[in-house]
């Protein structure tokens, strides 16, 4: 494993607004992680699937950020209900993203960061909420980074990942993980 000290990712993760912890994750948690993923559900038994954690295992190095409420948002929406043949049923919405929204007959408001497009019909059935890969644009090429995916784990997964590290489980604070290869 790279000397963390001189590790340019890693330090440029650390330096982010609102990071409280960053360490790379190893083999070992990784495996637990992925088992406690697989048993994911939303309610009403909805299959949950966590692609950018998928895609993170595909990486060469896995950093998980530990982050409070300072940390930036991301940059894209982090959960999609889609039905089994893709079509978007709904979407994450964010505050800064919400007035693209307001107003609109053609969504419903689950909650205040969910809408839902009753419109759209899915086929087959089999509706599915996908947490998709997420851009990290801190890492990549010019640092030494490419194919880079962020991601939020299950909170079982967060739960987990802090009791290995031996973080206190404060539920102000949230975990990402962030993976990428080296160039």
């Amino acid at each position: 494993m790279t000397d963390e000290t001189v590790d340019i990712p890693l330090g440029i993760v650390r330096n982010m607004r609102g990071v409280l912890h960053a360490f790379y994750l190893d083999d070992e948690i990784l495996g637990r992680i992925r088992e406690e993923e697989a048993k994911v559900s939303a309610a009403g038994g909805i299959q949950v699937i966590n692609e950018g954690f998928n895609q993170a295992l595909q990486r060469d190095r896995v950093i998980c950020i530990i982050k409070d409420p300072r940390f930036r948002p991301p940059p894209e929406p982090t959960v999609v209900l889609v039905s089994s043949t893709g079509e978007i049923l709904g979407t994450e919405v964010f505050p800064h993203t919400s007035k693209e929204y307001l107003g609109r007959e053609d969504v419903i408001w689950l909650s205040d960061g969910f809408v839902v497009f009753p419109q759209v019909r899915g086929t087959g059935g089999g509706e599915t909420f996908l947490m998709p890969p997420v851009s990290f644009p801190e890492l990549n090429g010019e640092n030494g980074c490419r194919d880079v995916v962020s991601c939020s784990p299950a909170p079982t997964c967060d739960l987990m990942i802090k009791q290995h590290r031996g973080l206190e489980d404060d539920p102000k604070l949230a975990s990402i993980i962030v993976a990428y290869n080296k160039v």
